[in-house]
């Protein structure tokens, strides 16, 4: 389905873009190219991965599930993420699991290969924990997050993160489309609390919807709020 790794632009979004070109044609002869429908896994948590997958288009959600059955969604990853990278390198079981929140395309890296350029590749090495630091950094933010500010921070936040980083159509609505309960997951509050807050933040013309879609209408409020003002 799709062409080389040594050609491939995706990877200069992630830690592949370390690989030297030998170790890329040898990914590439493995590789298996897949179409991930929207709402399908990825891999489940606890899952023993025995390959990543290198994400060429579409989105994701990973998230973990809390000892009392509810969701939490701890990043939404797209286009470059290489997904299950710190369970193949630690040999461990998977701590999240990977769903499709609309179609996809990935190609699955068999782990020997991995492994290999980790041992022979210092600077494939060096990418690698730049990366899972980068993870660990954005866990800290989350922590932070949760623990000093409100539900109605956290929601302006998220819709701020999501136009960010996906940016609007041409009706200016954010391109990703979440479910209520996925923002309520992102967040970490109930589903209830999570469309309360919305609404609260349409009347006061901070946000505009139509079903789903939700469309920034007073960023300079919204980031306000954001930080506390």
């Amino acid at each position: 389905m799709h062409g080389r790794c040594e050609n491939c632009i995706i990877r200069e979004l992630n830690s592949l873009k370390a690989l030297k070109k030998e170790e890329l044609k040898r990914i590439s002869d493995s590789k298996v190219s897949k179409i991930v429908k929207k709402g399908e896994t990825l891999f489940a948590e606890g899952e023993k991965l025995n390959g990543v997958f290198c994400v060429r288009s579409g989105v994701s959600k990973l998230s973990k599930m809390s000892n009392n059955g509810k969701d939490q969604i701890v990043k939404i990853a797209t286009k470059g993420e290489v997904l299950g990278q710190r369970s193949v390198i630690s040999d461990e079981s998977t701590n999240l699991s990977a769903v499709a929140l609309n179609d996809m395309e990935v190609c699955y890296i068999p782990k020997q290969h991995l492994q290999e350029s980790l041992n022979n590749n210092v600077e494939f090495t060096k990418a690698v924990l730049v990366h899972i630091a980068s993870d660990l950094k954005f866990a800290d933010n989350i922590i932070v997050n949760m623990a000093q500010k409100t539900v109605r921070q956290r929601v302006a936040e998220t819709i701020k993160y999501l136009e960010d980083n996906f940016g609007k159509d041409n009706e200016g609505y954010i391109s990703i489309t979440l479910t209520r309960e996925d923002i309520a997951n992102i967040v970490g509050t109930a589903k209830e609390a999570c469309i309360r807050t919305l609404s609260s933040f349409k009347k006061e013309n901070l946000i505009a919807t139509d079903g789903k879609r939700i469309k920034i209408e007073d960023k300079k409020a919204l980031y306000r709020l954001i930080e506390g003002f």
